[in-house]
């Protein structure tokens, strides 16, 4: 954990004889856990108690243990300079990629935003989902329509995040980059020119990263791209909106300050009726099916 390591880092720089007392405590803790007894002829009770109150040692079934033994030697493997000999969390950032199903949904929502613009292809795809769609508008009146399109969009969108985002590698990036950002601010303070220049190439290695940041966050935007645009298309085919062809009479619309409307008339600027509902039944979705299916859409920083 960048946490434990952390936390071992600022033991060693407060005061450099904690480095032995760390290693003698990993020593007798290599069969997990690690009692006073173990190791009271070989550092002394406060340097034990520290360990206590930094969080390094934590409570186990019978003594203490090591919270994490390989991020404190990782802490003990620091340079001068507070920087960590371990880039692993940031070697996983690296690492994301996009698949080849990935790029094929890319460029696939690339071709359905065409479609706003491009009536052939709005038409394709308003007709084809029109097979699926059309039906409901036999039975349901077009805001229940919406309604019921917004929730399962809301369904597979929070699905799709819970599944395709790494919020553990997401939130590794942001502590280390918290982490930097601290190392640096304690060597401007006690005037360490030395150091505040291996942190800054530490820091802009890490702002290259950011790449990585925002291909792991955009990755699940383009499959609920993917499948959502179709649905906006659909809907913009049904009602003729920007004055296209209607397929469909679906009547007005109630709102509480604005009355009775068109679906196609003017709401908020260039907001509609149709558009503003989708969205209010969509964020209203989002959150409650998030809170019902636990899924976390913040990065877990430790």
């Amino acid at each position: 954990m960048v946490r434990t390591e952390k936390r071992v880092r600022e033991l060693v720089s407060e005061d450099p004889a904690m480095r032995e007392v760390v290693e003698t405590v990993l020593e007798h803790a290599d069969d997990g856990e690690v009692g006073w007894a173990d190791v009271k002829g070989e550092i002394e009770s406060g340097q034990w108690g520290r360990l206590i109150q930094k969080e390094v040692l934590v409570e186990g079934e019978t003594g203490f243990r090591i919270e994490d033994p390989e991020a404190a030697r990782q802490g003990l493997e620091a340079d001068g300079d507070g920087s960590s000999g371990s880039s692993a969390d940031l070697d996983d950032v690296e690492s994301t990629s996009w698949s080849r199903w990935d790029k094929m949904a890319g460029v696939g929502t690339l071709l359905f935003m065409v479609g706003y613009a491009y009536n052939p292809i709005r038409q394709a795809v308003g007709q084809t989902l029109d097979l699926a769609l059309g039906p409901l508008l036999d039975v349901l009146p077009f805001y229940a329509v919406v309604l019921l399109l917004a929730m399962t969009t809301g369904l597979y969108s929070t699905a799709l995040r819970g599944v395709l985002m790494d919020m553990d590698k997401m939130g590794a990036y942001q502590d280390r980059m918290k982490d930097i950002q601290e190392r640096r601010k304690e060597a401007k303070e006690r005037g360490d020119d030395a150091a505040m220049q291996k942190i800054q190439e530490e820091q802009m290695e890490a702002m290259g990263d950011q790449l990585g940041m925002f291909k792991e966050q955009f990755r699940p935007m383009a499959w609920i791209m993917f499948l959502t645009i179709p649905v906006f298309l659909w809907m913009y085919w049904a009602i003729g909106a920007r004055g296209a062809v209607s397929h469909y009479d679906l009547g007005t619309v109630v709102f509480p300050i604005w009355g009775a409307l068109e679906w196609t008339e003017p709401m908020l600027g260039p907001i509609r009726p149709w558009i503003f509902w989708y969205f209010l039944c969509s964020t209203a979705s989002i959150q409650i099916i998030q809170k019902a299916m636990n899924i976390e859409m913040t990065p877990s920083s430790s």
